[in-house]
C-alpha cells in the first residue's frame, strides 16, 4: 500500500507528520510519500519544494501568488502520477488541496482522495461544503460540529479529535521560564503571539508594537515577550529588535512555558488561541486582512466567531478584535481590563476550559483515529466514527 501525504503550511506539516508516525505504526509495511515541510521530512517524507511559499493569506495576496501556487499544483499532481499511490489525504490548506484534488481526479480517477480538516464552513462560505463533497472520498474532521455541514451534502465524515486538544504542556514549567528571562514572579507579564505566516506577521506586528509601546507607557512594570513561530522566526526576530522597547524572544519550542506564565496574551487569531486556553492563559484575539480582501471576503462570513472555543460555547468568551476593531487603541483597552481585574482573568480562564470541553476534549489520539480512517478508506472499508454528543454549546 502506497499513501501520499500533502501538506501546504506549517500545521498542515505537524498534521501530516503525525499521521505518518501513526500510519507505520499501524500498518508497517505502508509506503508514504508526499508534499510537506520539515516534520514530515523528518518522517521521510521529503517533499520536491518547499511548501513555505503556499503559506498565503487573503484574496489579494493569492491572486499575487497565484502563478507559483498553480505551478506547485502542477508538480504536486506530476509526483502523484510518478508515484501512484492508492490514496492521497490533502491536508488543510483549502485553496491549493481543493486544486490538487481536483487535477488528481482527473488524470488519476481510481485513487482515493480523502481531505484531512475540512473548510471552516461554519464560519464562511458554506457553499464549500458541496464543493468538498463532489472532489474528495472522505473527510476527516476535527470537531463534532463540523461534520453535520458535510455530511448534509453526501461526504462521509469521520471525527478524529484535534490534535491541539492533545498537546501535553506537563513539561512546560512558567516559574523556570520567568526565571530565566529575569521575570519577578509577581511581575505582570504579557506575552504576544503574531503568527505563523508571513502575511499576519507584516499585517499584525505594527498593531502589536503599538498597541504594547502604549501599554508599557502607562504600566513601566510590564514585561513583554513575542513567540516566534519557526516558519517566521527570523522575520519577527527582526521586527521586534527594531521595536522602541525591550521585549524578550521566545523560540516555539518554549512557547507553553511562555503561555503558563503569561498573565495576559494577545494571538493573531488560529489555532493557538486553542494553545493558549489549555495552558489557562487569559487572551486577547485579533486579525487583519488586507483591505481589498477584506472587502470581497467580508460578505461571505456568516459565523458569529473566529476564534473556536468561542464558536463551541455560543458566546465571545475571548474578545475578538478583527480588521477594523483589530486598532491599537481598542487592543490596549481590552487588554488593559484584563491585566487590571485578577477575578476577572480567572473567569476568563474559567470559562475557556469549560468551552474545550465543548469542543470535544481529550479523546483518543487523533493521529491514530485518523490513520485507522486512512486505511479503511484506502481498503474501501470506510466507517466512520460518530461524533461524540456535545455536552452544551452549540
Amino acid at each position: 500500500m502506497k499513501i501520499m501525504l500533502v501538506a501546504a503550511e506549517a500545521s498542515g506539516d505537524g498534521l501530516g507528520a503525525g499521521l505518518a508516525m501513526a500510519l507505520r505504526a499501524q500498518r508497517p509495511g505502508v509506503k508514504l510519500t508526499g508534499i510537506g515541510g520539515p516534520k514530515m521530512a523528518a518522517c521521510g517524507i521529503v517533499s520536491p519544494f518547499d511548501i513555505s511559499e503556499l503559506s498565503i493569506v487573503g484574496w489579494g495576496e493569492g491572486l499575487r501568488a497565484y502563478g507559483r501556487v498553480k505551478a506547485r499544483v502542477s508538480e504536486t499532481v506530476a509526483h502523484a502520477v510518478r508515484e501512484r499511490p492508492d490514496a492521497v489525504v490533502l491536508i488543510d490548506s483549502w485553496g491549493f488541496t481543493i486544486r490538487v484534488a481536483t487535477a488528481i481526479r482527473a488524470v488519476l480517477p481510481d485513487v482515493k482522495l480523502i481531505k484531512y480538516v475540512g473548510p471552516q464552513v461554519w464560519a464562511s462560505r458554506p457553499g464549500r461544503a458541496k464543493t468538498l463533497a463532489g472532489a474528495v472520498d472522505h473527510l476527516l474532521a476535527l470537531y463534532a460540529f463540523d461534520a453535520p455541514w458535510f455530511e448534509r451534502e453526501g461526504l462521509p465524515t469521520t471525527v478524529v479529535g484535534s490534535q491541539a486538544l492533545h498537546i501535553d504542556m506537563s513539561g512546560a514549567d512558567p516559574a523556570a521560564f520567568r526565571h530565566a528571562l529575569g521575570i519577578e514572579a509577581d511581575a505582570p507579564f504579557l506575552l504576544v503571539l503574531p503568527g505563523s505566516r508571513p502575511g499576519e506577521i507584516r499585517l499584525m506586528t505594527p498593531v502589536y508594537e503599538q498597541a504594547v509601546a502604549r501599554l508599557k507607557a502607562e504600566r513601566p512594570g510590564l514585561e513583554v515577550a513575542v513567540v516566534a513561530a519557526g516558519t517566521v522566526a527570523a522575520e519577527v526576530a527582526a521586527r521586534v529588535a527594531a521595536w522602541p522597547f525591550r521585549a524578550h524572544l521566545v523560540a516555539e519550542a518554549d512557547k507553553y512555558a511562555a503561555m503558563k506564565a503569561a498573565t495576559v496574551a494577545l494571538a493573531t487569531s488560529g489555532t493557538v488561541s486553542t494553545e493558549l486556553a489549555l495552558a489557562g492563559a487569559p487572551m486577547v484575539i485579533g486579525y487583519r486582512f488586507q483591505p481589498i480582501s477584506y472587502a470581497i471576503m467580508r460578505p461571505f462570513f456568516t459565523g458569529r466567531y473566529a476564534t473556536l472555543f468561542n464558536h463551541a460555547a455560543g458566546e465571545e468568551i475571548a474578545r475578538e478584535l478583527i480588521q477594523g476593531e483589530a486598532t491599537p487603541e481598542r487592543f490596549v483597552t481590552q487588554l488593559g481590563r484584563l491585566l487590571d481585574d485578577t477575578a476577572g482573568r480567572a473567569d476568563q480562564v474559567q470559562r475557556q476550559t469549560a468551552a474545550l470541553a465543548l469542543m470535544g476534549g481529550k479523546g483518543r489520539d487523533p493521529s491514530e483515529v485518523a490513520a485507522e480512517a486512512v486505511l479503511d478508506v484506502t481498503e474501501g472499508m470506510a466507517r466512520p466514527v460518530p461524533p461524540r454528543p456535545p455536552v452544551g454549546g452549540r
